[in-house]
């Protein structure tokens, strides 16, 4: 198993400027860069499952208000990033509306990218 700090920092620079401003503008076209077509949803949200493929959630991301729209605080933070080869797991946690999200984000080494190819969801409290 190795682990590399090069792929760790390339999960962490497209959280950041894809997974993260996509969710926060609202742009599927920016959430596209990181999301793999076959990505699946699953969770929970307010004690209710949640699951969702790719374009059921692309669609509800672009016709709902953007939280940069709405002007209510929107954060993501990165919680962690574990790399071993060509598979990774991200934590991250975010704050949009009146949500918390904890997220648990799959990632695999698709032609160079690291894409995410399964998102985990739950609400929790802040």
């Amino acid at each position: 198993m190795e682990t590399n700090q090069q792929d760790s920092l390339a999960i962490t620079q497209a959280l950041e400027e894809y997974y993260f401003k996509g969710i926060y503008e609202g742009d599927v076209n920016i959430l596209g860069n990181i999301l793999n077509p076959g990505t699946l949803l699953f969770g929970d949200v307010k004690g209710q499952p949640y699951a969702k493929t790719l374009d059921q959630y692309l669609d509800g991301v672009k016709n709902r208000q953007s939280p940069k729209d709405s002007g209510k605080p929107f954060k993501g933070t990165i919680v962690s990033v574990d790399v071993v080869n060509s598979i990774a797991v991200s934590k991250v946690h975010v704050k949009m509306y009146e949500f918390n999200y904890d997220e648990f984000l799959s990632f695999h080494k698709i032609d160079s990218r690291w894409m995410i190819v399964n998102k985990m969801i739950t609400d929790v409290a802040e």
